[in-house]
């Protein structure tokens, strides 16, 4: 399974937030996106999630043009966590969650017994179990996060990708939910592309790592070659502690 950028150009029209791209994410791979404020970093995750075209190039998967896949089946292989979520939901956590196992739903009368499990489940994994029945806009800002990543891992995609996961929680569940999806990548041969703002969380949990420098320049390759103190000092202007 790949997700593969092409010689593709994010931006808006008469703006190119970003050189060509040319990357593959692979299945059981977990990539890292740094760059900073306006660096195209979401606009690059809503075109891998073919939410909005490029500018030019073309984004594959698994062989195929994205743009030729069905909604339904796209979302069957492809996830994302949007880092703003203007939607209200007034029905329960679980309910929320449940949502997740929209583009497998098999009736049009509700969900079955193994989505409501699998839910569970991952609402159990986000450590916020114990909130299945209250309603989601009681929660806190943390506590609604993890929800919409319990979403996610209730859609169970082969791809995810995920525009700041980590906003919002606390280091311990910071932590945990990274941890998730390196596990995901490593045990369950998913592929994930995470937006992170913390060098030092992409070296501990990435194995490979784009730069967004600006709309000329950028880095892809292994996180070893990639995230190094001269890299990330090019990339933020400042000396970076690793």
């Amino acid at each position: 399974m790949t997700l593969t950028a092409e010689s593709l150009v994010v931006g808006f029209p008469g703006r190119r937030l970003a050189p060509p791209l040319s990357f593959k994410i692979e299945a059981g791979q977990c990539w890292a996106v740094l760059g900073n404020n306006g660096s195209g970093k979401t606009t690059l995750m809503h075109v891998l999630a073919a939410l909005r075209r490029p500018l030019g190039g073309e984004v594959g998967l698994d062989g195929a043009p994205i743009s030729t896949i069905r909604p339904a089946a796209r979302a069957r292989r492809v996830g994302l966590l949007l880092q703003e979520e203007a939607l209200e939901f007034w029905g329960t956590v679980l309910d929320y969650v449940c949502l997740g196992r929209y583009p497998h739903r098999r009736s049009l009368f509700g969900w079955e017994p193994d989505d409501e499990r699998l839910a569970r489940e991952q609402l159990e994994r986000m450590d916020i179990g114990a909130l299945a029945q209250r309603s989601l806009s009681t929660l806190s800002g943390g506590e609604r996060q993890r929800a919409r990543l319990a979403l996610l891992l209730t859609q169970d995609p082969a791809f995810y990708l995920l525009d700041e996961p980590l906003q919002h929680l606390d280091l311990r569940h910071q932590l945990l939910a990274a941890q998730c999806f390196v596990d995901l990548a490593r045990q369950r041969s998913r592929g994930v592309a995470m937006v992170l703002h913390d060098p030092r969380l992409a070296r501990s949990f990435c194995d490979h790592a784009l730069l967004l420098y600006g709309p000329d320049d950028a880095l892809a390759g292994p996180a070893a070659t990639v995230l190094t103190a001269s890299n990330l000092e090019r990339l933020y202007g400042v000396p970076v502690p690793l």
